[in-house]
């Protein structure tokens, strides 16, 4: 039998759905999507089949998981890890509710998941149909763009409406219509039979479709307003490059990417606070996120200052007053002048001195370089000594984290107490970093970490460096679902480094914690826990450490197993 007929056969046993689902996906694919991940489901077995086939053939990644919230999350890591749009694929019903979390969270931030969920066509919706409910809209305005697709018909055209769909959803999620990247969501109606044999679908090259992108606003700013340059997360490189080019300040939270180089104002909490800085600040350029800190978004609320918005912002930026200018870029004419100059002397040289006043005195000595005599040498070993049995405090742990994660390296901050500690005492450092601050949550944090982890490692063609999660013990718990990886799958090197403290012991520094009856507050704040994390590790079969003295700390960041582990530290209430 010729090719042609062979061809002509396989197409009759093939389904409209079938057909679809595939040319979606292969042209999500050609556009430059790298991963896809799939949730088991009967409804959504057409796109299932089409993401595997995609994945033999090497045009993407698969991953696979069954809990649609792990999935959701692991898809946003992916995104953010790749800079890409990432599709994740449920079946209808509730599968499709347990992605919200995940979307909001990528509309907040602006990452670009695509959500492909599968539903009934238009003549069982409303009648009592098994496993269906109203999914057209129900990610309510946390789409930057969605649609309702109908059932495809058994004729010409479902290849070819399949790629129109796959380019606006690339496009949307990318941010290339309008400038704002995010989630998007397909939702797609199918027929049985739901799946079938699938001839080779047409998928033309990206080549022959134009792209039609917004032109970049690019924002010229003058001298002499007095500025500075706070950094959010999602902030990156940018930040530091503009605020070093331009001779301001930099104001950096630690999960901003930008906490590093010569502008940079170390302890910013105090000087903003202590100094009154703050009150001569004319002009305020923000990147990412921002919301570690009460002084920042005090800063920011003025109403005399001149707020520019630069970069990603996500949909909902932070814009107290509504009234921010917005640019993709900006460019600084000419270099600062004596008072631009003096001024940033001022935030840097208060910002050392604060930081200095908080670093942890050697009790063994006190000296300014001189030669040791034999005397204080030994006080000095016996100091040394002991730092390395004392145990773990929660500035020495993010401390260490800190010191033993390097520019191959990526660190993920859950949302913990944890962070704000780093926030407050870590000094600048030039090393990838992530976190899930558009709405702060503590969901999804080790799928999110996951897939950053997986998208360095499809990158890079090898799984290069530690992707560490500092995290809490509350919020592994929340996401222990994200413990489970198929067997099959890649296994990044992923450490999480779990302060365990036995519950949610950062409400201790909260209000509620001086003003509430204390019974209550244990239970329905704190939430005491006593889950054995090792049984855990070992049920999903990660590897497990527990250490309690610095020096243990130490030496188990700086040499992790390879795969997945976890390293647990106990800390004092």
């Amino acid at each position: 039998m010729s090719r042609a007929r062979v061809a002509a056969a396989m197409a009759d046993r093939s389904s409209p759905a079938s057909r679809s689902a595939h040319a979606l996906i292969d042209r999500l694919a050609a556009n430059g999507m790298q991963h896809v991940v799939v949730c088991p489901g009967s409804r959504s077995q057409a796109l299932a089949l089409a993401a595997a086939s995609a994945a033999e053939r090497g045009l993407l990644t698969l991953h696979v998981r069954i809990d649609e919230r792990s999935a959701a999350f692991l898809a946003l890591g992916l995104a953010r890890g790749s800079g890409r749009p990432v599709a994740v694929i449920t079946t209808s019903g509730t599968a499709v509710a347990n992605l919200h979390p995940a979307m909001l969270e990528a509309w907040h931030s602006g990452d670009p998941v695509i959500a492909l969920t599968a539903d009934r066509p238009a003549e069982l919706r409303g009648t009592g149909s098994n496993q269906t409910t109203r999914q057209p809209g129900i990610f309510g305005p946390a789409t930057v763009w969605e649609t309702d697709v109908e059932a495809p018909l058994d004729r010409e055209g479902v290849e070819s409406e399949s790629v129109t769909l796959a380019d606006l959803a690339f496009a949307h999620a990318s941010g290339e219509t309008d400038g704002q990247a995010g989630p998007v969501h397909l939702n797609l109606a199918y027929r049985e039979p739901l799946s079938g044999v699938v001839a080779d679908v047409d998928v033309p090259p990206v080549e022959e479709r134009v792209r039609v992108a917004r032109e970049p606003r690019v924002l010229e700013l003058p001298r002499g307003p007095l500025t500075v340059v706070v950094a959010g997360t999602g902030a990156g490189l940018e930040a530091e490059r503009v605020a070093r080019a331009a001779g301001w300040p930099l104001i950096a939270e630690v999960t901003s990417g930008s906490r590093f180089g010569p502008q940079l104002v170390p302890a910013y909490r105090r000087v903003i606070a202590e100094s009154g800085l703050a009150d001569a600040v004319e002009r305020v350029l923000l990147f990412g996120r921002p919301n570690l800190s009460r002084e920042v978004p005090r800063l920011l609320a003025r109403t005399d200052i001149d707020l520019v918005l630069v970069g990603p912002h996500g949909a909902e930026p932070v814009d107290p007053h509504a009234r921010a200018r917005r640019a993709d870029a900006v460019t600084v004419a000419g270099a600062p002048d004596s008072d631009e100059i003096a001024w940033a002397r001022q935030w840097i040289g208060l910002g050392r001195a604060a930081a200095a006043e908080t670093e942890d005195a050697d009790p063994a000595y006190q000296g300014g370089g001189e030669k040791l005599t034999p005397a204080q040498q030994s006080k000095l070993m016996r100091a040394e000594l002991a730092a390395t049995r004392a145990p773990v405090t929660r500035r020495a742990l993010v401390e260490a984290v800190w010191r033993s994660t390097w520019p191959h390296d990526r660190l993920w901050f859950a949302a913990s107490r944890l962070v704000r500690e780093a926030d407050g005492v870590l000094p600048g450092k030039k090393v990838p970093v992530f976190s899930s601050r558009g709405l702060a949550g503590i969901d999804g944090t080790i799928s999110s970490a996951i897939g950053v982890a997986s998208a360095a490692s499809r990158s890079e063609r090898s799984a290069t460096g530690t992707t560490r999660v500092l995290i809490g013990d509350l919020a592994l718990l929340h996401d222990v679902g994200g413990l489970f990886v198929p067997e099959g799958e890649a296994r990044p090197r992923v450490q999480l480094v779990v302060g365990n403290d036995g519950g949610g012991t950062i409400f201790d520094g909260l209000e509620v914690g001086q003003t509430a009856d204390r019974g209550a507050f244990e239970r329905v704040m704190i939430t005491p826990q006593r889950v054995e994390i090792a049984a855990l590790a070992t049920a999903y079969g990660w590897e497990h450490q527990v250490v309690s003295t610095r020096g243990d700390l130490d030496r188990a960041l700086t040499s992790p197993p390879a795969g997945l582990s976890i390293l647990e530290i106990p800390l004092a209430r």
